[in-house]
């Protein structure tokens, strides 16, 4: 999968109150980079705690939940769009709808 931004990823773990994220956020992008999904179901064998919201986006926990990470998964086109990583407190402000 092609991932859109890595950008975003990073400048969340290089906050300081976030560089725990790191290693977790960058096993994530280069697991995630070298699979080809073609439906949730591709997701949720891999990522078991992984949630489906929606058509197209996907929730990640990272560092064992302390993180949440929202993606969009264009399957088509083989791309995974970052919209979101946060705390789980920020994460339950977020509407997943408009993201």
């Amino acid at each position: 999968m092609r991932i859109i931004a890595k950008s975003t990823l990073r400048a969340f773990y290089e906050q300081v109150n976030y560089v725990d994220s790191k290693s977790a956020l960058e096993a994530w992008h280069h697991e995630v980079s070298k699979l080809q999904w073609s439906n949730p179901n591709d997701i949720k064998s891999q990522y078991r705690s992984a949630s489906v919201v929606g058509e197209n986006k996907i929730v990640f926990n990272i560092c064992g939940n302390k993180y949440r990470l929202i993606v969009s998964v264009n399957y088509n086109a083989g791309i995974v769009f970052v919209k979101f990583i946060g705390t789980h407190k920020a994460y339950n402000k977020v509407t997943i709808e408009e993201l």
